[in-house]
This record gives structure tokens, sequence and C-alpha cells, in this order.
């Protein structure tokens, strides 16, 4: 980058570190820093910054400004958010570390429910999978901190995502914006809006296609890896007969099918497993001649993965939303069914080499939703809101593996009688069929006995139903004694299993809030939540003698207890925001996919209670419009997460091979949380007319930047990731109905790897995801009426 744009974006970027001029994500400003942002969080349209609560909102406007289009983007403008994927089923998301727990493993655990809730339009989505695909048309993003059960239908334990998308309009208008970058990237999206029935029935339809080639060479296969190829509609109708009644019906679907999920080398790993056994020896030693990597420089982005890539998965459904106002009241409902497919290939061992040939899950996943709600429509001396809710799914899949001739000298130790045949061809094959129901009540009230005092209370119970039915077999391969089938149960095993799980808990919050003045405002919390058991999906831990433990069957409940105190102020005009907060955390038997790695066994993943986990630390978010041409952000985290009791976990790889199956974490870092993050920005309007055209030039820069985390849970210090700093900016012309623009994410070209994973049989491989490459790129959008 030449010395001039340095300077430039340093203008923009540096006084973003300093909270009195700073904005943060947008807490209490509109896109443009006009007036209050308008939120749901407690399902009543409200000012953001009078919620007593800790949250982040980014409208619709800075979504698009800043290029995000997925929750991953989304985690570089909201810090305590944190995002994972190693492919799209694997997709984990936290808040303030706590959530969606998929670590040191590629494998999702469909018995597992997610501690964020993730809602579009009121809709619950019960897979955090779906959160892989594109945003379609949004109006506003929402990310709430800590336990939402007792506003929310489904019961949340760390916080929730909720996405609005725009709605129709009873005026002609719509959008359209293209846009053309480096490897070929190409994203069209577009909306139409108008009147079907005068002012009584409007339509929406709106859709966006994105393509980009991949950034990782395959030399094996000679074609690029880890492409983009996305597409979603979304389609609404609104009927509004009067003031007082309208019903929102939606109807989406998306696709996400891509040439991924590749991962390249990153480094080796000492164990304690016979030399002979370690990777070094191994590679050294393999039959055919001596393996090497492409590349041991993981930002070469090399890889000679010899098994077919592809992910393949869709998914859809259909809302009704009505809403009748009866004087200060207000009914909702909203049904919803929706659907999840996924199928991929993957190349389980990461190398060129033939050890695993064929690995994919065949899912489909079918969830029914009903929610009923009675709340105050206007603001009074008491505004109460309660529920009740229903929820149904149904996840069947086919656990597929495969090993190839080379899987027999890779994943087990030297033997005469342990020929390739033996794991050759060897697999399983299978089915898997988890079922839930949920039952909720919940309900808020808040209370002002005086003008500036608020106090808040609410609670819900919630009884959930789980079955699950696990039967997988294997075949294949030569087992000739049975020793040597030991030895292949030892890399797969057939297991047939059933579990029920039942529960009902109850949990709340209780919520103080005082205006200190008319711009500042304090509040203090406390909540319990409570998520229900779990049931095992992926297949059961083995003991001394091979059989499953059916103890494990089913995991404990996790219940989650959060204190939380702050302030939000507003001074100056409105001109300036700052909130900060400070919460504390503790969760008792803390649900997690955690790894069986015992030196003689390959990885194998399995739910699994962690005693005792806390989280503490502090956030902040800051806006400000300095005079009418120039808007900050700023905001940041510190967290503090850690097993605070956990005397029996699994030991990182390099502590495998000593026999020790178990190791004390306690006191270890959560996986995926650093330590400190924070995310700044801003944009400068220059207003230029173009003849008789009134227009604008418009600077934009954000930048986010991470310390490092523990990239798997259990610690070890081979598979963290380090820090980074990542920047994105655009610079364009913009006019009432028109705008071009360039723009750049991952400005300054920065490497970083996004996951790291260990290699199945623990001989010390560690691979991941490297960072993508800077896309530049230019966009026109256009807009009218609506």
């Amino acid at each position: 980058m030449k010395t001039g744009s340095r300077g430039l974006l340093a203008a923009i970027l540096v006084p973003a570190a300093f909270p009195s001029v700073v904005m943060a994500q947008a807490p209490a400003a509109t896109d443009n820093g006009e007036g209050p942002i308008i939120v749901t969080a407690r399902l009543r349209e409200e000012d953001a910054q009078k919620v007593p609560a800790s949250l982040n909102v980014v409208g619709g406007e800075d979504l698009r400004r800043t290029y995000t289009v997925n929750i991953n983007q989304l985690s570089q403008l909201v810090p305590a958010l944190n995002y994972s994927s190693a492919n799209p089923r694997n997709t984990a998301f936290t808040i303030r570390g706590l959530g969606s727990s998929v670590v040191a493993v590629s494998q999702a655990n469909d018995g597992l429910e997610p501690g964020v809730g993730f809602y579009v339009d009121g809709v619950y989505h019960a897979r955090a999978a779906t959160a892989a695909f594109d945003f379609t048309d949004i109006d506003r993003v929402e990310v709430l901190r800590g336990p939402q059960g007792t506003l929310f239908g489904k019961n949340t334990t760390a916080g929730a995502i909720s996405i609005t998308s725009r709605k129709p309009a009873f005026d002609w208008g719509g959008e359209g914006e293209l846009s053309y970058g480096s490897r070929n990237f190409v994203q069209a999206k577009a909306a139409l809006t108008g009147p079907i029935a005068g002012d009584v029935l409007a339509f929406r339809l709106s859709g966006s296609v994105t393509r980009q080639d991949g950034y990782i060479w395959n030399v094996a296969r000679q074609e690029h890896q880890n492409n983009i190829h996305n597409d979603a509609i979304r389609g609404q109708l609104l009927f509004q007969p009067s003031p007082d009644f309208s019903l929102r019906l939606i109807g989406d679907w998306s696709n996400f099918s891509n040439n991924c999920c590749a991962q390249v080398f990153v480094r080796v790993a000492p164990t304690l497993k016979p030399a002979a056994q370690r990777y070094a020896a191994l590679a050294a030693n393999a039959p055919g001649g001596a393996y090497a990597p492409p590349s041991t420089n993981p930002y070469d982005r090399v890889t000679d993965n010899d098994a077919p890539l592809g992910v393949d998965t869709n998914e859809g459904g259909v809302s009704a939303t009505a809403e009748w106002k009866l004087g200060g009241t207000m009914l909702t409902s909203i049904s919803a069914w929706r659907f999840w497919n996924w199928d991929a290939a993957n190349d389980r061992d990461y190398t060129g080499l033939h050890i695993q040939t064929t690995q994919h899950i065949p899912s489909r996943q079918d969830q029914f939703s009903q929610e009923f709600r009675i709340g105050s429509n206007t603001p009074g001396p008491i505004e109460y809101v309660a529920g009740l809710y229903y929820f149904h799914q149904k996840i069947v899949g086919h656990p597929i593996s495969i090993y190839g001739p080379l899987a027999t000298y890779w994943l087990l130790p030297a033997s005469p009688t342990r020929t390739s045949a033996l794991l050759d061809g060897y697999q399983t094959d299978g089915r898997t069929d988890f079922r839930s129901e949920s039952y909720g009540i919940f309900g808020e009230v808040t209370w002002r006995p005086v003008e500036r005092l608020a106090l808040t209370g609410g609670l819900r119970y919630t009884y959930e139903e789980k079955d699950g039915v696990y039967d997988v077999r294997t075949f294949g391969g030569v087992a000739p004694t049975a020793a040597l089938q030991a030895d292949q149960q030892s890399i797969l095993r057939a297991q047939s299993y059933s579990a029920h799980d039942g529960d009902g808990s109850a949990s709340g919050r209780i919520n103080l809030a005082y205006d200190l003045t008319d711009g500042i405002m304090a509040y203090a919390s406390s909540a319990k939540g409570q998520k229900s058991g779990g049931i095992n999906m992926s297949g059961l831990p083995v003991n001394g003698s091979g059989q499953a433990v059916l103890t494990t069957a089913v995991v404990r409940p996790e219940t989650n207890t959060t204190w939380e105190a702050g302030f939000k102020t507003r001074l100056l005009g409105d001109a300036l925001t700052f909130d900060v907060d400070a919460y504390h955390i503790d969760v008792k038997d803390f649900q997690a996919n955690i790894v069986d790695n015992s030196a003689t066994v390959a990885l194998r993943s399995y739910l699994a209670n962690i005693p005792k986990v806390t989280v503490k630390g502090v956030e902040f978010e800051a806006a400000a419009r300095l005079g009418a041409r120039l808007t900050l952000r700023a905001s940041g985290a510190y967290s503090d997460g850690k097993y605070a009791s956990y005397p029996k976990g699994p030991c990182p790889i390099e502590r495998t091979g000593t026999g020790t199956a178990q190791c004390d974490l306690s006191g270890q870092g959560l996986p995926g949380l650093p330590k400190w993050v924070g995310s700044a920005g801003g944009e400068y309007h220059l207003p230029l007319a173009l003849g008789s055209q009134d227009g604008e030039f418009v600077l934009r820069a954000d930048a986010v930047t991470r310390t490092r985390i523990f990239g798997d849970a259990i610690g070890s210090a081979y598979t963290i990731i380090s820090g980074y700093t990542l920047v994105n900016g655009s610079l364009g012309y913009r006019t009432p109905r028109w705008e071009v623009a360039v723009f750049a994410r991952n400005l300054l070209n920065k490497d970083y790897m996004q996951n790291v994973t260990v290699q199945a049989g623990n001989s010390g491989l560690i691979v991941g995801t490297p960072s993508e490459p800077r896309t530049i790129g230019v966009t026109l959008r256009t807009q009218w009426g609506g």
C-alpha cells in the first residue's frame, strides 16, 4: 500500500481508538448516524439505548457498506461474537465464549443443542449450520448477550442472534446490486416490492447469487478448492386489512454448493507415542515412497488432498406471523416449518495418501415451531410480554467412512500380521435418528414505580423430550483373527443403541435500571438459564473390553448463571453514545463435543459434561458523529473464560501415547475465545455534485483485531491460533438513486488461520484453513421508490 493511502486510512482508524470520540457497533444510532435505532430485543419496539441489557445491533445499511454477508463476517463487527467453521455442518458460533461447541474435531453432533439461539424473523433455527448461509435482504441484526429464555420462544443460555428481514411496502420500489472482484468474485442482489391489492396486500421478492474461485490450490487434483457458489431467494406477502391487524407470509430457500473444504499443512506436534507411530517416521517410511506435503507454509495455500471434496447443502422454509392490536395489547402468532439438507465429501486424513478415502454424513432435518405471545404495545408504568412455545425437530443422518490401503500402516502399530488389506475398504454405514420436542411458557414484566426507575422480572418453564437411535455397522477389509478384528474396531466400531431424555426446568432473570440523568442509565441484572440434556449421536466411548459405555448416551442439562451491570450514555445532543458493561458467568455441567484421543484409538468425538466453566469480562460500544460529514465507531471486549473444574478431561496431542486417557484441564482457557478483541471504523462524506446531480464521495474503513485463541478444547500448544488484525475499506460516489464503489476485504492481505484440526490417528499432524487473501472489487448499486 502506498504511503498516502496508509495515512488516509490511519486518519479514519486512529481516532477510533479513543472512546471519547468513537462510535461502537451502532448501539444507538441509525445507519446514517441520525436518530435512535429501534430494536425488538424485548419483543417490543424500543430505542436500543433505553434497553437495560448488553446488545449489538447492525443495521442493513451497515451490512451493505461493510460487505458483511454472513455470521462469519458479522463477527468482525461484533466483538463478543466468535465464529468457527471447518465446514458449514460444523459451524460453531459463541457469545462470550459460550454456545455452540464443535471443537477439536471436524464433526458435529446432532444431539447437541445450541446455547446461542439463531432467529430469523422470529423463527428459531435449531441447527447452527444454517447460520453459514448468506444474508438476504436484511433490515438489521441484533446480537443479544446472556440468557434470553424469558423473552424468546426457544430457551437459550448464552445469548441470541436475531435477524430481521425487510418487509414488503405498499409503494413500488426496488434495488439492485452487482459486484465484481478478485478471483472472479461475482455477487448479484436484487429486491422488488409493491402493492398487489391497494393498501391491503403487498409483496416483496429478493434474492442473491454469489460466485468466487477457490483460493487453495490442490496439486493432486489440479483444481482450486474452497470456492463460493451460493444462492438465496426470499418471497413475502403482507396482508394488512386494517392498522390493527397484519399477516406476514415468508418463504425462503438458500443453497451452498461448493468445492470445499480443503485444509493445508500447518505444523507437526510431538507426541509420546512410539517413534515409529509419529508423523515424521510414518511420512518418511510410507509404502510406495516417502511422503512430503506440497508445502509446509500454510499461507502458500497449497494442498494435495487426494479424496474428492464437495459440500452440497440447502435450507429453507415457510412462516406465518400474525399481529393483532387490541387497544394497548398486542397478540402475536408465529408458525413455521423449516428444513435443512446436508451432504459433503471430506478427505479426513488431509494428505495425498490413501488413508481415509471417504467421510460424509448425508443428513436431513425438519422442524416445526409455534409461538403465541401477548404483550403490551404502548409505554406505561407496566409493560409485559408472555408466551407459549412448541418446537419439534427430526434429524436423520447416514454416517459413512471408508478407509484406504495405507490406513493400516498409518493408524495402527507395525506388525507382520497387519497387512494393508486389514483396513483397505473397511467402512461404516448406518443410520442415526434424533427427535426432540420442546414446550415452553415464558413471561416478563417491567414495572416503573417512579419516573426514572424500572424493575424487570421474567420467568420461564421448559419441558423437553428427546429420543435418539444410533445404528452403525462395519464391513469390508480383512479380519482373519479376533486380534485383528480388535485392531479394526479401534478405528471404526459397530454400535447400536437408543436413548431417551426428558426433563423440565425453570429459569428467570431480574433487572434493575435507573436513569441517573436524561442521558445516562445504569443497570444491573441477574439471569439463570438451563439447556436441556443431550443425546450422543456420534457413537459412544468404549471401556477397556471394547464395550460401549451406555451411561454416556445422555449428557446432563447445562445451567448458566449470569451477573451483569453496566451504563448506557447519550451525550452532546445525541452526537455521542458510550455503553459499557461487566459480567460474570458460571456454567455447571457445560455440554461440549469432546474427543477421545487415547493412544489406542483414532479420533472419536462424543458429548460430555464439563463440571464447571466460568467466564468474566468487560465490553464497550461507542458511537460519535463529528459534524455532518464524519461518523466513527468502536467496540471492544475483554474476556477471561476457562474450565473452572475439569479434572478428567481428554489429553492434548503432545501428551498422547502415555497410556493416560485423562488429563486435568482445570484452569485451561476456553477454545475460540480471545482475551481481547476490538473493532473500529468510520465513514467520511464529502458532498460533490456532478452537474445537476446531487451526490457525495464516501470513504469507509473498518478494522478488527483479536488476540490468540486455543484452536481446540484441550489447550494444546500446537493448536493455538495467533492473533491478527483485519482491515476492510471502500471508496465510492453515492447519489439518492445509485452508487458506485471500490471495496477491499482484508485490505492489508493479512495471513491468519481460521481454524486448526488434529489429523485422525494422532500422528502429530496439525492441519487448518488459512485466511482468504485480499479481495478487491467494484460495486454498482441502484434503488428506487419503496
